[in-house]
Formats: structure tokens, sequence, C-alpha cells
């Protein structure tokens, strides 16, 4: 049981039903419930077609979770119809965590964010893995054809409010944090995987296996 985890033994009030939560926090109103529509719509499709970067949730079937990023010009997810989507796969670290769960758990979720735009949308269904070309040919970048894409079938859509944007300030530039003192990518890798290089060296093992470029 959740409450008896021994990993969380020093806290004393854990939550464990969603009727405790409700207590405090309330019911939804009927207008949340029910902007959730099982289709992607004109209003869907306009944040879409303007939408730069996403965030994609996947998960394993024993309920290990992942979270990637997406990013490439506007408009790179197409919406094929109303209750279908593509989204390209384009080089990047060979992990391939979404892909794996997929395999495993095809369900996931995305987030939909446009620079400057407090508002995001919420999709969710059950995707596939596919190569067919005559796909892959429309969603070809400076050229490069993406080996892969992922079709979703929609089955839930909404509109999320602002208020995590407004809150973080994400769009505001006067309110950006230096980040000058923050580690590097390379950095990171070099100590979390103890390798024996400095992050100089491995930047330069990274350009030259070509696992730097974007398309």
């Amino acid at each position: 049981m959740i409450d008896g985890d021994v990993r969380f033994s020093e806290y004393s009030e854990i939550v464990t039903s969603i009727e405790e939560i409700r207590a405090t926090i309330g019911e939804p109103t009927p207008p949340v419930l029910a902007k959730v529509i099982d289709r992607l719509d004109d209003y869907c499709r306009a944040i879409i077609a303007k939408s730069p970067f996403i965030m994609i949730a996947s998960a394993s079937s024993d309920g290990q979770p992942d979270i990637s990023p997406k990013g490439d010009p506007l408009g790179f997810v197409r919406v094929l119809d109303e209750k279908h989507l593509a989204i390209p796969e384009r080089p990047g670290n060979r992990r391939l965590d979404t892909f794996i769960n997929l395999l495993d758990n095809p369900n996931l979720a995305i987030i939909f964010m446009i620079p400057g735009k407090g508002e995001t949308l919420r999709v969710k269904g059950e995707a596939r893995i596919v190569r067919d070309e005559s796909l892959r040919e429309t969603m070809a970048v400076k050229g490069r054809i993406p080996e892969f894409a992922m079709v979703v079938h929609v089955e839930q859509a909404m509109m999320h409010c602002p208020k995590s944007i407004v809150r973080s300030k994400l769009w505001e530039p006067n309110a950006w944090p230096d980040h000058s003192d923050t580690p590097s990518i390379a950095e990171t890798s070099v100590a979390h995987a103890n390798l024996d290089m400095t992050p100089e060296e491995y930047r330069a093992s990274v350009v030259a296996a070509g696992r730097a470029k974007l398309y």
C-alpha cells in the first residue's frame, strides 16, 4: 500500500484517496468536464498548426513513465483527419524511450505549446509506429525524410488554462533566470556516466558520431 511504503516513511500525512483531495479542492465545474472532446476540431487544428514544441508522455505496461520533448518548424505535427495525427521522428540520442514504451503500451498523451501563448492543448490517444513512405515524405525537412512517424488515434482533446504558464512567467524574457552557471549536457553526461573524458572531448565525440545533427 502506498501509505506503508518505507520510501516515504518520514511523512505522516500521506493522501491515499481522491475523496481526501476532493474534500480540500472541491469538484470541477460542469464546463471544465464538458470541454473534453473526442476529436480534433478546427480549434484544435489551429493550435497544432502553430505549435513548434510538444511534450509526449508514455509508459511501459508495468507503469514505468517517460516524457519526451519534440520540436520542429511550425505545424510539424500533421493532422490527418479529425481522429488522427502524425508526429515525425527526427535524429536524437537513439534511446528510443517513447518507441520502446509504445511497443509495450500504445497509450500516450501530448501537450502542444505555442511560444507566447498561455493556453496549451492536451491530447490523449493510442499510437502506432509507422514507416509508410507516402506519409513520411510529407514530413521532410531540408530534404531529409524521417525514418519513422507516430500515428495517434485521438481519444481525448482539451484546452488547458494558462495559469501554470502565467505563474511560471515562461514567456516573459525579463523574468528568465540567468542559467550561465547551470551544467551543460556534456558536463552531466560525463559526470553521470562516469566517463573518462572531459566535457569538451564528449562534445567532440558527439559531433564526430553525427549525433548533433538536427535532420
